[in-house]
C-alpha cells in the first residue's frame, strides 16, 4: 500500500476504527516489548524476567520489586504524542474515526486529543487503593518511596493496568468488538498481533478494508487488504496536514 492509496481510503470513509499496539508509541521514545530493542530484550540485571515481574502474583508477593521495575521501565512522564497520535485525534475530530482501541497504557492518545479511547490494558494515569478504592494520579506513584500506600487507609495502591494473569475488562472488550464489527475501515498499527485475546480482535472485522501497518510482518498479513511496512507516525504524517 502506498501513501496515496492510504489517503484515498481515509478520505472516502467516515467509519474508521484504529487498533494500536506498542509500535504506536515507540516514536514517542517509549520502548516496545518484543522488538530487537524492546524491553524484553534488555539485560535487566535481575533474576526475574519482565513477564514475571509484570504478573499479578509477582505484584502480590514482591510488591516493592514490582514498583522498582514499574517506575523505571513502564512510566515515561516526558513522552509526548507523535504524528500517529495527532493524526488519529484529527480524524476523530473530523468525524471520520469512531474509536481508538489501544494496548498501550501511556495515555498519549488522550494527550493528543482523542476522546473515544478504549484502553484494553488500562492506564498508568489511574491508580487505586486495593482496600478502599481511593484514586491516585501518576505523580503520587512516582513520588512515593518504595510501595505507594493510601493516605486514607494505608492500603497498597495498585496501577489500573492489566498484569499477566489478569483478565481484560469485559465491557471494554465488548465495546471494542462492536466498533470493529461495524467499521468500514479497520486499521491495525504498531502491533505484532501475537498477544491474545487482543490479537483475536482482528477476527471480528467484517469488511474489505483491513489495513495493517507495522515495521515487521505479522501472522495476519495474508488476511489484510492493504499492508504497509514502516513507521506508523511517518505514514500518518504524510496524510494529515
Amino acid at each position: 500500500m502506498d501513501v496515496n492509496t492510504f489517503k484515498e481510503l481515509l478520505d472516502n470513509s467516515d467509519n474508521i476504527v484504529f487498533f494500536g499496539g506498542a509500535g504506536v508509541s515507540t516514536e514517542s521514545n517509549i520502548p516496545d516489548f518484543r522488538s530487537a530493542n524492546g524491553l524484553y530484550s534488555e539485560n535487566l540485571k535481575s533474576i526475574y524476567a519482565p513477564e514475571e515481574i509484570l504478573s499479578h502474583s509477582f505484584f502480590n508477593e514482591h510488591t516493592e520489586e514490582f514498583y522498582k521495575f514499574y517506575k523505571s521501565k513502564m512510566i515515561y512522564k516526558d513522552a509526548k504524542p507523535n504524528a500517529a497520535h495527532i493524526a488519529l485525534a484529527k480524524l476523530e475530530e473530523a468525524g471520520k474515526l469512531k474509536a481508538v482501541i489501544t494496548q498501550n497504557i501511556d495515555g498519549l492518545h488522550q494527550m493528543a486529543g482523542s476522546k473515544n479511547v478504549l484502553e484494553l490494558h488500562g492506564s498508568v494515569h489511574r491508580n487505586y487503593c486495593m482496600k478502599c478504592g481511593s484514586f491516585y494520579d501518576l505523580d503520587y506513584i512516582t513520588e512515593s518511596e518504595k510501595i505507594p500506600l493510601c493516605k486514607k487507609c494505608n492500603g497498597i495502591v495498585k496501577p489500573d493496568v492489566v498484569l499477566y494473569q489478569e483478565s481484560l475488562n469485559n465491557q471494554i472488550l465488548e465495546d471494542a468488538v462492536n466498533y470493529i464489527m461495524n467499521s468500514d475501515i479497520f486499521i491495525i498499527g504498531g502491533t505484532s498481533l501475537t498477544v491474545y485475546p487482543s490479537a483475536g480482535l482482528v477476527n471480528y472485522y467484517r469488511g474489505n478494508k483491513l489495513i495493517l501497518i507495522n515495521k515487521t510482518k505479522t501472522p495476519f498479513d495474508n488476511r489484510a487488504n492493504y499492508v504497509y511496512y514502516g513507521n506508523i507516525g511517518g505514514l500518518f504524517s504524510k496524510i494529515i496536514s
